[in-house]
């Protein structure tokens, strides 16, 4: 949908402000928007699966190990899929975030993607620039990712940084220099950038970040030992039409439901070109192991 058929759209739990902030920064913080008893609940789930971790097998898709994890001290850095491993994930995923998606993609959403991601004060945790959309290019760019900070996160704790504006901006190669997927901008493209623009989305327990997907952002590493747990969901206006699969361990059970309104006969293309990802080669992969180098994925026509 058109920007102007949206703000036609009365909003459903944001203000037209709000609205109207998202689209001209490419970002949105809400702070303590989400009730303390939902917020609880996650958290309670949440660390049932950091326990279940201590004895996962580093093989198992369920989970996203750092390499010093280990059963005494757990480093989990990814829960993929949480949507389909707990009803109370899915549930919150189509609950009021699903509103404020409505609120910013039209009133047909389509879910796109959960994960569930940590910092361990590991030295390698933090989230170099990258953008979202190279990584499952759309036929227009309204897909976003709205987070939940479920523990208070202050700049010691690695917060979601953005770079205001950069959505209007253009889209970066997220290859390395041996043309293998990076996951993030190379060094001399962040170099170019206006760095000064970062916001670093400092929050209490229970606010959404939200991103668009054009939206250059990051994180900084995190000094504390806590864990910081974010819980991510993308979505997506029905009538975008995803031009590709998405890596393994985000492919859910969930993707492509409509969780507002309804499809849409025609899709939405975007004149915009968006490059097509690398090719996923089943690996169980996530952006800090994209990004630490761990796995290095082929362009696509390679």
């Amino acid at each position: 949908m058109l920007t102007q058929e949206i703000f036609a759209e009365p909003p459903r739990v944001l203000s037209q402000e709000q609205r109207e902030f998202y689209f001209r920064h490419g970002y949105l913080l809400l702070e303590r928007f989400v009730e303390a008893a939902t917020l609880d609940r996650l958290r309670a789930v949440t660390e049932s699966f950091v326990e279940a971790s201590r004895g996962a097998d580093p093989e198992d898709g369920a989970f996203d190990l750092a390499p010093g994890h280990t059963a005494k001290q757990p480093r989990l850095r990814r829960v993929n899929t949480p949507d389909q491993r707990h009803d109370l994930y899915w549930a919150f995923a189509t609950g009021i975030v699903a509103d404020v998606a409505a609120d910013l993609v039209g009133s047909n959403v389509v879910f796109h993607h959960s994960k569930l991601n940590f910092k361990w004060n590991d030295g390698a945790d933090g989230v170099t620039w990258h953008q979202d959309i190279p990584f499952y290019p759309h036929s227009n760019y309204s897909p976003l990712t709205i987070g939940l900070y479920l523990a208070d996160t202050e700049m010691a704790h690695g917060p979601v940084a953005v770079i205001d504006g950069s959505h209007e901006g253009p889209l970066y190669d997220h290859y390395g220099a041996d043309g293998r997927w990076a996951g993030c901008l190379s060094q001399a493209d962040v170099a170019s950038l206006d760095v000064a623009k970062a916001k670093y989305l400092t929050a209490p327990a229970g606010s959404l970040t939200v991103h668009n997907c054009r939206t250059i952002h990051g994180s900084p590493p995190s000094e504390s030992a806590d864990g910081r747990p974010l819980l991510l969901n993308a979505y997506a206006s029905a009538d975008a039409t995803p031009y590709s699969e998405l890596d393994p361990p985000a492919q859910s059970v969930h993707g492509g439901e409509i969780v507002r309104g309804a499809p849409m006969a025609e899709p939405h293309v975007d004149p915009r070109p968006c490059p097509m990802p690398p090719r996923w080669d089943g690996q169980n992969t996530s952006i800090y192991a994209n990004q630490s180098g761990e796995h290095r994925m082929a362009r696509p026509d390679e």
